[in-house]
């Protein structure tokens, strides 16, 4: 299952050249959204956080996703007090990927069968 997360990974790349945010950006209306959906950088990092939230959902152990989908509820919230600033949302984006990517890397691969 090791193998898994580059390819993923990958395929995230994929998406985001040719895709929006991880969100509908024609109904995009709190400043934090327009202003992801405005920047290429910001939207590319909202489509990885949003395949590495995905991927920790799907091979985590059921009883710890609640806990992922209320840190991602609490991330969302502290994303919003950003507002338009685009500094701001960029390290709420690479603090919160690095925090996904944290879950997969303790809690995922150890328990793989490989």
């Amino acid at each position: 299952m090791r193998p898994l997360l580059p390819i993923a990974l990958f395929l995230t790349t994929l998406p985001a050249a040719a895709s929006a945010a991880s969100f509908d950006c024609s109904r995009a209306r709190a400043s934090d959204e327009r202003t992801v959906c405005a920047s290429r950088a910001l939207n590319d990092r909202d489509v990885e956080m949003s395949v590495l939230y995905g991927l920790d959902l799907r091979f985590v152990p059921m009883g710890s996703r609640d806990v992922i989908r209320r840190d991602q509820a609490a991330w969302l919230k502290r994303r919003a007090r950003c507002g338009a600033n685009p500094a701001c949302l960029a390290r709420a984006y690479d603090r919160r990927i690095a925090e996904l990517r944290a879950v997969i890397d303790t809690r995922v691969y150890p328990r793989g069968p490989f």
